[in-house]
């Protein structure tokens, strides 16, 4: 395998405009950040992988099972999910040519592109994806593995990480982030509080949820000891480093009810007899008290909507939570956070990042309102939107009326760790090549899209979630 171990020739000017003039801006601007850290503010790259430093199983685990972009495409196309796994029923060699059987599939999405990148730029490996190369592809990958220089630590500098937020729950003892404080990585790692199993009464297990929250900490069962649970916790995280906070809900619905009514709202919820109607008044109740601490502790808070979860049943029944199927849904910004807009849309120091999949909300309510509230930004392309033509679309849409530094700077927004540079880089390309053409075309100065890609990639995010 001699001729594998050189990185493949990759066109040097991949997702760069076609035009020669415009090119050769985008080239000129892309040069300038290609190597500049990366910055990592949501994600779900499992911290337990860098604090125990573990060697990555195998080619599936790594490339194929964690990834839900991955296991959908395969999905549609009529593959068992069960056989994406590597376990003691399922080889993963045999789910590794699942997926090169496969692999036309993948042409022009991102998740393709992605894969391609990482196998040539991180492993590198010259050989095609497809049936003709599958197992000399896979032995290859797994030669990288069994090597240090791609655990997740090695990996992790490599990558030139700054700082890397993982996703986790408020009752987590957060011992892994600790032990990593004192690493040396080089680079931040940093928890974020993602609640929604204690906030949303159409979660599973909301009650039990909630009664090991206040066992936890010590509270009583009352609305206003249920707020200083949640609080006490926020500040466990704050203590380990962490910057904000994760909310992920169909509809980004908020109400600003009574202490009295919330009361009487969240006994309801408690006990399982609150309607649909009343768990959504208090689903929107708690992310106007969610805003209310951000405001108090300084934590920033994200709001991903507009994905009704586990569209599929059956698949959920089989597989669980996070299979491939959740399907974006329209949404409404504009009228849904007006209560928490209210209340703390001009607060001081409040950051409000608002994600959405649903890109007819971009020019029509998300910009509009980054554009007047001091406190709200503009997440970057979410999901089903983080390819190269949809943050085309999304600069678009948003820069007229917001311009480029009411946004949040790239998420990636993943698991699949070696997949971070391909996605960070993918980003950078798009926006110089969208920045070329207004130079081009005469409307902002080669200087001033000097200035902004830099900051893209740099100062803004580091801006917007107060690192």
């Amino acid at each position: 395998m001699a001729h594998m171990l050189q990185s493949p020739p990759r066109a040097v000017h991949r997702l760069l405009p076609v035009d020669p003039q415009v090119r050769a801006i985008a080239a000129d601007l892309y040069d300038r950040v290609a190597q500049e850290p990366v910055i990592s503010p949501h994600g779900h790259v499992p911290v337990e992988w860098l604090a125990t430093d573990v060697r990555f199983r195998d080619p599936v685990d790594l490339i194929v099972t964690h990834d839900h972009y991955v296991t959908r495409q395969l999905h549609a196309s009529g593959v068992d999910p069960a056989g994406l796994a590597a376990t003691a029923e399922h080889d993963p060699r045999a789910a590794w040519r699942t997926l090169n059987d496969h692999w036309h599939r993948f042409a022009g999405t991102a998740s393709g592109y992605w894969i391609e990148e990482s196998l040539a730029e991180v492993l590198g490996i010259g050989l095609p994806l497809g049936p003709e190369h599958a197992d000399e592809v896979y032995d290859a990958v797994a030669e990288r593995l069994a090597r240090p220089e791609f655990r997740p630590r090695a990996l992790f500098r490599r990558f030139g990480i700054e700082f890397l937020a993982t996703t986790d729950d408020p009752l987590d003892h957060l011992a892994h982030h600790a032990a990593l404080a004192d690493a040396g990585l080089g680079g931040r790692v940093a928890p974020t509080f993602r609640p929604d199993r204690y906030t949303d009464p159409g979660a599973a297990g909301f009650a039990g949820n909630v009664e090991r929250l206040l066992a936890a900490t010590g509270s009583a069962a009352t609305f206003a000891g249920y707020l200083a649970a949640l609080e006490e916790r926020r500040h466990h995280f704050i203590a380990h480093g962490a910057v904000s906070t994760d909310h992920g809900v169909e509809e980004p619905y908020t109400a600003d009810l009574e202490p009295g009514d919330a009361e009487r709202l969240f006994q309801r919820v408690l006990a399982g007899t609150a309607d649909a109607a009343q768990r959504r008044e208090f689903r929107g109740h708690m992310l106007v008290q969610m805003a209310r601490m951000s405001v108090e502790d300084g934590l920033v808070m994200t709001l991903h909507a507009g994905v009704l979860r586990n569209h599929s049943t059956p698949a959920f029944e089989r597989f669980g939570p996070d299979a491939g199927h959740d399907i974006p849904v329209p949404t409404d910004f504009v009228r849904g956070l007006r209560p928490l807009l209210e209340r703390h849309g001009l607060a001081k120091d409040f950051h409000l990042v608002l994600f959405t999949v649903d890109e007819t909300t971009y020019s029509r309510e998300i910009a509009p309102l980054a554009g007047f509230y001091p406190s709200v930004y503009i997440g970057a392309p979410w999901w089903f939107l983080d390819a190269p033509d949809a943050i085309t679309r999304f600069r678009s849409a948003v820069t007229e009326t917001a311009g480029f530094y009411r946004g949040s700077g790239f998420v990636d927004d993943t698991r699949a760790f070696l997949s971070i540079p391909a996605r960070h880089d993918t980003a950078r390309r798009v926006d110089a090549g969208f920045l070329a053409r207004l130079v081009a075309e005469g409307r902002i100065a080669l200087p001033m899209a000097e200035r902004i890609i830099d900051d893209l990639v740099g100062d803004l995010p580091r801006e917007v979630f107060k690192l």
